[in-house]
């Protein structure tokens, strides 16, 4: 009877140890030290307490999401574009993701909203970690409906992107990547958009991944100033030179409008055109960043007032 016992008792700690080293090698991968011990303390705990396993893993993992940082991703160009499977991809090593984006593409919307009709979301996708949701409104819409709505608790990061097709220069105003993110920087959130200089659907993003996580990750940890987001654009190329940290360049678009004859005398129109850089030769623009190899990151802020020209303005009444 003592040897039996003896052996139930080392048969069980075996079984223990090989347990929490499986435990060890399993959170190993997708935890912080600091939340894989908690979770393994929950496990031991409550298995020892007499609980089923599902059931502790099912909590336990709850634990995990709720510790890791909240991300939330929208874009522009539509909920199953390239571009934003690919960010997730990039992001989700660095905290839970949760997906709020357009169910078709809404490139150009910049900053705006649906106010004549109302908009829904329907959920598409829920792994562990991964959340996804598609809405028929504005990239914007897409930001306040999450927020107000799906998430339970403030998002640690807003991110838009990645864009297909680069939003550098004046592009920054016409984006509705770059609404996601200002939207995120109005709600006093740390926000990032992340675009791309090219427009081919099956676009390579691979070299961006790296910059992407390591953007995302000195974001989390550092946070940005109030009403400050960060845009970032990438070139097209598998060959990166690093990063440079630029101002918005100067220029216009040109020759915008490409005009085709229709039945009759009618006509219609479809938007092209060229940018033209004012200041082509300005190495500290994100044009020439983008144009020499360099990601081009550019501080941008969402408070548009001209304060160094409010006292001449004074001046006039």
């Amino acid at each position: 009877m003592s040897c039996s016992k003896c052996f139930f008792c080392f048969l069980t700690f075996v079984c223990t140890v090989s347990f929490l080293c499986f435990i060890e090698e399993f959170l190993s991968h997708i935890c912080s030290n600091l939340i894989r011990q908690d979770v393994e303390f929950c496990i031991i705990f409550s298995i020892f307490a007499g609980h089923s396993y599902s059931l502790v893993k099912n909590n336990c993992l709850n634990v995990m999401e709720n510790q890791r940082p909240l991300i939330l991703v929208s874009n522009d160009d539509g909920v199953i574009s390239k571009g934003i499977s690919e960010l997730i991809k990039f992001l989700r090593p660095l905290g839970e993701i949760v997906v709020m984006a357009p169910d078709a593409p809404r490139s150009g919307s910049a900053c705006s909203l649906t106010v004549t009709e109302p908009i829904h979301y329907q959920l598409l996708r829920k792994d562990v970690g991964l959340t996804v949701y598609k809405c028929s409104g504005t990239p914007t819409d897409c930001v306040k409906l999450a927020i107000h709505t799906v998430l339970d608790r403030k998002p640690d990061l807003v991110v838009g992107g990645i864009n297909h097709g680069d939003n550098s220069a004046t592009n920054v105003h016409y984006s509705g990547t770059m609404g996601v993110v200002i939207e995120g920087c109005l709600k006093g959130i740390p926000s990032i958009g992340f675009s791309l200089c090219s427009h081919e659907p099956n676009a390579n993003f691979e070299a961006a991944g790296p910059y992407v996580r390591a953007i995302a990750r000195q974001v989390l940890e550092r946070g940005l100033p109030p009403l400050i987001c960060l845009n970032v654009n990438f070139p097209d190329s598998k060959d990166l030179k690093g990063v440079r940290i630029c101002q918005q360049a100067k220029g216009q678009w040109t020759n915008e409008w490409e005009n085709f004859a229709h039945r009759g005398d009618s006509h219609y129109f479809w938007l092209t055109g060229e940018f033209v850089d004012s200041d082509v030769d300005n190495e500290e623009s994100d044009h020439w960043a983008l144009a020499n190899g360099y990601v081009a990151i550019t501080p941008t802020t969402v408070d548009v007032t001209a304060y160094g020209f409010m006292d001449e303005l004074k001046s006039w009444f």
